[in-house]
């Protein structure tokens, strides 16, 4: 076990919800962005997160280490507000290349325009800090959700496996544009080698086709968890693990399945706990499907990688089983969305079994690769699968109970 891992009582006491999860500070390590010449830039972004409780995340990247903060209003040529990044101890987030500043209080259902900044640090001394140029991105614009909206509307990829062409290949099956959210159900790569892999095979296509005006949101697959840049791989997003959140009438629940070997395995050299992790979300699903939000929601979806059921004789699949399907069927789950198979299928109903619906998105492989569009009102959820051609491969249906 790793010895920086939280025990389980303070694992369960830490907040678990998008709300409350903290944003790492980026370490040295990450500081990797390498430019084609000497000028100050912006090397990736804007791209945004969110809780869905009324507050924004907007992240970037510059090619050398800067100090930043976002301007942003209700109208496009009065940004009159300005935001930075959270401060730690006093000291505001400076002298590194990653960005990310929360824009909190947001009205409901309010569209706000933005634009991100960038003052470059060229010289960082105990008591002279000295400054150089200033870059900047045009205006972007995002709506913040309203919770209590009538109607939510997202799309599921999954498995890509460092195919960043498949990104936007993908959502140019679904012409409609106006998603809440794109979810990203693990495995975008085969392993975590370095930041240019995380830059170029996601968050670039991202901010090209949506990113900068609708948030997504991502959890780790088992190839996540794999490779020398795996620990600092998180420090590039808001979230990547476990949560719970609401938005309109669905109650979504994010579970990380870690991986799908034994933690003893030769391959993970003795430095995972993936077992326990496991126990431990057991353990906080456990309190969520209790909660008040959960049960008086009209839908409840479940989005994990590793599905709970349907998924083979590995070690972590048959320990999603074991741990989260009671809780699952105790919860009266609605819908759950998986991928990790690399063959699209949908999973009825079974009395006797998994009492939810589950849905299997497909592989990377052109051919098996799919995308989900699930869109939700008070009185009905249905979900569409569609491969990659843009035909219909499967669908599914829930009224409310």
């Amino acid at each position: 076990m790793n010895e920086n891992q939280p025990n389980r009582r303070s694992f369960l006491k830490a907040g678990l919800t998008l709300g409350a999860a903290a944003f790492v500070a980026p370490s040295a390590a990450i500081a990797n962005v390498a430019s084609r010449d000497d000028e100050f830039k912006i090397a990736v972004g804007p791209y945004l997160q969110t809780n869905f409780n009324n507050e924004m995340t907007i992240l970037w990247l510059t090619n050398k280490n800067a100090t930043g903060w976002v301007e942003f209003g209700e109208q496009a040529d009065q940004l009159s507000q300005k935001a930075y990044g959270k401060a730690e101890l006093g000291l505001m987030q400076a002298n590194s290349k990653l960005n990310a500043v929360t824009l909190k209080n947001l009205k409901p259902g309010t569209k706000y325009y933005y634009k991100i900044v960038s003052k470059e640090i060229k010289d960082f001394q105990p008591y002279k800090l000295t400054y150089g140029a200033t870059a900047s991105s045009a205006i972007e614009e995002f709506v913040n959700a309203h919770r209590a909206k009538d109607e939510v509307s997202f799309l599921m990829m999954n498995d890509t496996h460092d195919r960043p062409e498949s990104i936007p290949q993908l959502l140019a099956l679904v012409p409609d544009k106006k998603q809440d959210f794109i979810f990203f159900n693990g495995d975008i790569f085969d392993y975590q080698t370095d930041e240019r892999q995380i830059i170029e095979h996601m968050l670039q296509p991202c901010v090209d086709n949506f990113a900068k005006h609708t948030p997504f949101i991502y959890v780790r697959g088992n190839h996540e968890t794999r490779g020398k840049f795996a620990r600092e791989f998180p420090q590039y997003y808001m979230h990547v693990g476990h949560a719970a959140f609401t938005l309109g009438p669905v109650r979504f629940v994010v579970l990380d399945t870690g991986e799908d070997k034994e933690d003893a395995h030769p391959v993970y050299a003795g430095i995972v706990d993936f077992d326990d992790y496991r126990v431990q979300q057991a353990e906080w699903l456990k309190t969520e499907i209790n909660s008040k939000e959960f049960k008086k929601a009209p839908f409840r979806v479940v989005m994990m990688h590793i599905p709970p059921r349907f998924s083979g004789d590995a070690h972590g699949p048959k320990h999603c089983t074991e741990l989260f399907e009671p809780l699952l069927n105790q919860g009266k789950v609605d819908l759950v969305l998986s991928g990790h198979t690399h063959k699209y299928m949908v999973h009825q109903p079974d009395k006797a079994l998994n009492h939810y619906p589950l849905i299997i998105g497909g592989g990377p492989r052109t051919g098996t690769r799919t995308i989900t569009k699930i869109k939700a009102d008070r009185n009905k959820l249905v979900a569409s699968m569609l491969d990659d051609s843009g035909k219909e491969v499967g669908t599914y249906t829930a009224l409310k109970k």
